[in-house]
């Protein structure tokens, strides 16, 4: 498969080098060339710009800053229109209301792969790999105590998210289906309330039981 990643820090690194250990075809780009350069050589991938990767892949991911978002996407949305696009940004902040020396976050946006789909009409956005960080990707352990390591995927295009799925298992991870695109929000703020939890010294792995346990009737 053709990927383009946009994007050159640690989170298009991790994805973009198991996805070039898979065999797929990925290229890199960047505001900056240099840094694309730079990644695309660190995974053994193809260096371009933004304007390259966002035409070059039949899935592309955006692996930006929020804040670079709005830029990016006025300049290369319509290369989007019929892509597989795939969300993994979050939008933290500190959370001020946070005791002294705590660190902890809030969502700084409610919505971010809504923003997206908004902003580059006709791209198949399917939000995923937001909930942890890249030094979790980057790791060849996948299996936790028995159970493979899951990717929630929030999508509405049927083809996008098999797509999307079959780039999850590649990286020997456990895709699973987590709703329409609506539902990504949801996955957000999962994401900035467990990554509070581990920043914070609490393994947020140990509020869930295993499904075998998770006792629960529909009321």
């Amino acid at each position: 498969m053709r990927i383009g990643i946009i994007g050159a820090g640690a989170m298009a690194r991790a994805l973009g080098r198991g996805w070039v250990a898979a065999g797929h075809e990925v290229l890199v780009g960047a505001r900056s060339a240099t840094a694309a350069a730079e990644a695309a050589d660190a995974i053994g991938a193809r260096a371009g710009s933004i304007g390259e990767a966002a035409g070059f892949g039949d899935a592309v991911l955006l692996a930006l800053p929020v804040g670079a978002l709005a830029e990016v996407l006025g300049s290369v949305g319509a290369l989007l229109a019929g892509r597989t696009v795939i969300d993994c940004t979050n939008a933290f902040a500190p959370d001020t209301a946070a005791p002294e020396g705590a660190t902890a976050f809030v969502l700084a946006e409610d919505a971010v792969a809504e923003r997206i789909a908004a902003a580059a009409p006709g791209a198949h956005v399917v939000k995923a790999f937001n909930v942890c960080a890249a030094e979790v990707w980057e790791s060849d352990t996948r299996v936790f105590e028995g159970r493979r390591l899951a990717v929630p995927l929030c999508g509405d295009d049927p083809d996008a998210l098999r797509r999307v799925a079959t780039l999850t298992e590649d990286l020997k991870l456990q895709p699973i289906p987590a709703g329409g695109l609506h539902r990504a929000r949801y996955l957000e703020a999962v994401s900035v309330f467990t990554v509070g939890l581990w920043f914070a010294g609490q393994d947020a792995r140990a509020i869930f039981p295993p499904l075998e346990h998770a006792f629960a009737v529909v009321d």
